[in-house]
């Protein structure tokens, strides 16, 4: 078989990554002019060529600010300015040191203690210390903040009810919240209960230290470029709103000396068709390392093209696409009309003509995350099944029903799958659904817990990437119905009850069995969203970048090496 039939049936597949980055040797920059016999001033030494890194990201981030970041736009633009205790390596998924350089687990198992270096500083000159990881679980856990990923910490001890406070009504008891700065350079974590998964929480951006001082004199505005204080190996230089963001090296990061590219440049581009154009014209070194993947029409060109090919990685990520119903608004408050509309997605034709990468998808949580059923348990496409239970719904062939919305973020890809669902749902179906386009912050800000019922879309767009490998970042902390945003607004039932249970057992092989349950009853009968397709990834890279493709967890630019 030869390189090229290779390389299409490899993408088909979607089961590896195209490897392996060429490497060259960077030109040495030209020497100063020679300074006359009769001179008595020093030759001047050759200034290095700055090392930029020009990528992109498909959306504005919705905030920056580690307490209040919740997508991947923002997570990845805030990893590399702000240190966690702990780090997900790109590479091999362990969990690392980060800022702390080790912890200690009590003999019950509900009590974290992290022991932090003393060398990591703010960009102000600031010592990094525990109190500002006490500072800014606190900030994550207090109601007034409304911090998105704040549910993620509802494992510390009384997290959960001093977040879901009515602030209005009652007040609350911060100084009982699990959190502690015993000194400088310790903090101790107390837990609800045993959960071996905290460790992979403590990597994440919601409990990442943050600067009291700042936040304090610039308010919601402290992570603007002119004010921004960050602590990691990056600085936020600037940020051209709606369309660019630059980060810099810092040189006061602790190991600025591994960190070779001294800037990055990052294009906030919609649409991936230009985006593809922007990286053949050379005016990008990545393009497709976002959520997304690159159109399936660009993907069958690339393919035939050698060059293109060769740059092209595909693999595996942690990630899930579905069509989110609003439980509480008819007619999708009628199970029979949930289940109609998933099992009318042909989810074999969206991966195959409109994706272009990923497997079909039928329950939430895919390979690779522990407790993820094997097999699938769920909803599979049915179009026979589909149009019984709309009949039986009241609604035969379509008759009497009325026309819905389907609202995505806008996006060439995000486009396309929503014009394909339209398409099968009108065919299967008989139904009208109108498609409803919003930019990033407007769309995820539109369909919030908060958002009166009446301006809520009937269906929407998201998708899910893992924070850590584990059901629990999954079925509890994206569809709990109190303990995650619960943006399809469910009422509390058995797999609710099941999620929780499972997150405190200790029996790996009981959690297992109970997540099958819990994916089962929420994806396969209750229907709190139709999931379609776990996502793969297609990136373009230029030869000379040398860099990982992480199955899950943000990129580490602070790894990647320019080799030209």
């Amino acid at each position: 078989m030869n390189n090229k039939v290779l390389k299409i049936a490899m993408a088909m597949a979607i089961l590896i990554m195209i490897a392996a980055v060429s490497a060259g040797c960077a030109a040495p920059a030209p020497a100063a002019a020679p300074v006359a016999e009769e001179e008595t001033a020093p030759a001047e030494e050759a200034v290095a060529e700055e090392i930029v890194l020009r990528t992109s990201m498909g959306a504005e981030p919705t905030s920056i600010d580690p307490n209040l970041a919740q997508d991947t736009y923002a997570i990845n633009s805030s990893e590399g300015m702000f240190l966690g205790l702990t780090n997900i390596n790109n590479v091999t998924a362990d969990i690392e040191p980060e800022l702390a350089t080790h912890w200690d687990i009590s003999e019950d198992g509900t009590v974290w203690t992290f022991h932090l270096r003393d060398d990591a500083m703010w960009t102000d000159g600031k010592p990094v210390t525990a109190h500002d990881i006490e500072y800014s679980v606190r900030r994550a856990i207090m109601p007034e903040t409304a911090s998105p990923y704040a549910y993620v910490l509802y494992i510390i001890k009384n997290a959960q009810a001093i977040n879901q406070t009515d602030v209005s009504a009652d007040e609350y008891d911060l100084d009982t919240l699990g959190v502690t700065a015993l000194d400088d350079y310790t903090v101790e974590f107390t837990l609800e209960a045993p959960a071996s998964y905290f460790l992979a929480i403590s990597s994440l951006w919601t409990l990442r230290p943050v600067p009291q001082w700042a936040i304090e004199e610039h308010g919601d505005a402290w992570t603007e470029a002119e004010n921004v204080v960050s602590n990691g190996p990056y600085i936020l230089e600037e940020w051209k709103h709606g369309e660019s963001m630059a980060f810099v090296k810092n040189p006061d990061y602790y190991d600025a000396d591994n960190v070779q590219i001294d800037r990055v440049e990052v294009d906030i581009i919609t649409d991936q068709y230009t985006e593809v154009a922007l990286y053949e014209s050379g005016e990008l070194d990545i393009a497709g390392d976002g959520p997304g993947t690159l159109p399936a029409e660009e993907m069958a060109r690339i393919l035939e093209e050698p060059v293109l090919a060769e740059a092209l990685h595909i693999g595996p990520r942690a990630s899930t696409t579905y069509v989110g119903f609003t439980m509480t608004k008819p007619p999708f408050d009628d199970p029979l009309v949930r289940k109609a509309f998933s099992a009318a997605i042909d989810r074999e034709v969206m991966v195959r003509d409109v994706v272009g990468s990923g497997v079909p998808a039928t329950q939430f949580a895919p390979p690779g995350i522990f407790g993820a059923p094997d097999p699938e348990v769920g909803l599979a496409t049915d179009v026979a099944q589909a149009q019984a239970w709309l009949a039986e719904a009241g609604y035969p062939d379509g008759e009497g029903f009325p026309t819905v919305t389907y609202r995505y973020f806008s996006s060439s890809l995000e486009e396309a799958l929503g014009e394909a669902l339209q398409a099968m749902w009108k065919e299967a179906l008989n139904v009208d659904v109108q498609l409803e386009s919003q930019e990033w912050p407007v769309f995820i800000a539109g369909i919030g817990p908060d958002t009166p019922l009446e301006e809520m879309p009937e269906m929407w767009r998201l998708g899910w990437g893992a924070d850590y490998a584990d059901e629990n970042n999954w079925v509890r902390e994206v569809f709990h119905c109190t303990d995650s945003t619960n943006y399809s607004r469910a009422e509390c039932t058995e797999a609710d009850e099941m999620a929780l249970q499972a997150a405190l057992e200790t029996d790996p092989e009981v959690r297992k069995e109970l997540y099958a349950q819990v994916e089962q009853l929420m994806f396969g009968e209750e229907l709190r969203a139709a999931p379609y397709y776990h996502r793969g990834y297609t990136i373009l890279t230029k030869p000379y970048v040398q860099r990982s493709f992480p199955t899950f967890a943000p990129v580490n630019w602070d790894t990647w090496r320019i080799e030209r």
